[in-house]
């Protein structure tokens, strides 16, 4: 006799003999949009690269000194609108409409309420990168990219809620048909401001950000549509809940320092190749944005592990869960070795692609880049492991411990670790730590070797079965 849980089970069939089977075509159903959802950001990612190359190799640089700060910034607070996938797989999981429906609101005002932070953070942005120590004209640039950028992270976070109220309840088409909208929006903003109008660096922050909140108005109608609503009371759950607000920004938090740990480890290294020089730091913002068609999609591989060990804890069934999550890192780890392995073999034709200036340093660039693609690969397959286990471990809500083991090797192993092997004597941002200055090579193995103790220690974490105790 099924009982209603083992009925509630995600991806989920009983064959002809009444033994419960994983079906893989339910997986692939509610991945794929997601895979391509976050396939669309990383093109949207590269198209902003591709436009700011026709500026210069300054512009370049300046972009790879603030994307990984930034995109640290926005997920460190966004981890609220990313828990909010978790509360609305689990609700739906256990049957409680209203329930995954209200975790919106949740985020929404979780987002209001901070974006004063980002208002505050949006003009200091001079003073805040002269701690950098780069060059004038790239700090300058990089000052004129800061600012729009960091006046959207509210409404980005918001975006982020919305998506995952439909990405927990299986509906991740609408997900995808909507990033598809904000990536076009973005490239036609992206030629009207940046050069139409003149904008030049603001021009792109501007475009990303008006992208982004048409996005967010976008999921806000379907979400208040008659469909959702009837289903969901989706009109219903707009009342501030203070208590829960807190609740959700007590577990978001967290998450934002869990997934966010080694991105602002890498945020460091990424300025530290700055520091280094234009030509690394151009090379390997090159490269993480061309690798970010790896990185992107695995993402949409760990969400749909979200939402399906969620829903399964919901419905009640922890071994499924955990049966679930395997196999999402599984397909995470395959597809970014994948797609990394065949970037850095066509590197000789693809790299130019996004360097297209015509000043004196475009050849350097191009060669160090096709080079470090190759590094590229060992970093993002340890790297699809660790996000494949985070966002497991997200779904099942245990992320206090792991965020802390994020937390302590970035700050006491990748950032110092990165400084030692990246810089001579007098080179560096500080002097209180030895030099070994094998220059741009140091920093991506230090790259390497963090990813792939961190990965192992979420894996650990995973597989250990600790989170069943946790919830």
């Amino acid at each position: 006799m099924t009982s209603h849980a083992e009925l509630n089970l995600p991806a989920a069939r009983v064959d002809s003999q009444g033994k419960r089977r994983v079906d893989y075509r339910r997986i692939l159903l509610l991945a794929f949009p997601l895979f391509l959802s976050n396939g669309v950001q990383a093109v949207l990612n590269l198209t902003d690269a591709w436009f700011i190359g026709r500026l210069s190799t300054d512009a370049i640089a300046a972009m790879g000194a603030l994307y990984f700060l930034i995109t640290v910034l926005f997920i460190l607070f966004g981890g609220v609108g990313m828990y909010v996938q978790t509360l609305v797989a689990q609700a739906y999981g256990k049957g409680q409409p209203f329930q995954a429906s209200q975790a919106v609101s949740l985020g929404c005002w979780s987002a209001l309420l901070l974006t004063p932070l980002f208002i505050f953070l949006a003009f200091p942005g001079g003073k805040l990168l002269s701690l950098f120590q780069l060059s004038p004209a790239v700090e300058q640039l990089a000052i004129s990219y800061w600012t729009p950028r960091l006046l959207g992270l509210g409404i980005a976070i918001a975006n982020l809620g919305l998506a995952g109220f439909f990405n927990g309840i299986g509906k991740t088409r609408i997900t995808l048909w909507i990033w598809i909208s904000i990536g076009l929006i973005n490239v036609v903003l992206n030629e009207g401001l940046m050069f139409q109008l003149g904008m030049g660096m603001a021009g792109a922050a501007w475009a990303t950000t008006l992208s982004l909140t048409i996005g967010t108005v976008l999921f806000l109608m379907v979400f208040l549509s008659g469909k959702i609503h009837q289903d969901f009371h989706s009109r219903r759950v707009w009342p501030p809940h203070w208590q829960m607000i807190r609740c959700l920004v007590s577990m978001g938090l967290p998450l934002g320092f869990l997934m966010t740990a080694d991105l602002m480890g890498i945020s460091l290294f990424q300025i530290m190749q700055v520091k280094l020089g234009v030509v690394p730091g151009a090379a390997t913002q090159v490269v993480m944005m061309l690798t970010s068609t790896a990185y992107m999609p695995t993402l949409g591989i760990a969400q749909a592990g979200t939402t399906l060990v969620g829903q399964s804890i919901g419905a009640g069934h922890r071994p499924w869960a955990k049966r679930l999550g395997n196999i999402a890192i599984t397909l995470s780890v395959l597809y970014s070795v994948s797609v990394n392995a065949l970037l850095a073999w066509n590197g000789r034709w693809l790299v130019p692609i996004f360097v297209t200036t015509t000043d004196g340093q475009v050849e350097a660039v191009i060669q160090l880049s096709q080079t470090l693609l190759w590094l590229a690969v060992v970093y993002n397959a340890f790297n699809a492991l660790n996000i494949g286990s985070a966002f497991c471990l997200q779904g099942t809500g245990d992320i206090r411990m792991p965020s802390l083991l994020a937390i302590l090797l970035t700050w006491l192993g990748f950032v110092p670790f990165t400084h030692i092997l990246t810089f001579a004597q007098g080179e560096g941002l500080v002097n209180f730590l030895p030099q070994l200055g094998i220059g741009v090579f140091g920093g991506w193995i230090a790259a390497i070797l963090f990813t792939l103790v961190l990965s192992a220690c979420l894996l650990w974490r995973w597989r250990s079965g600790d989170w069943q105790k946790a919830g």
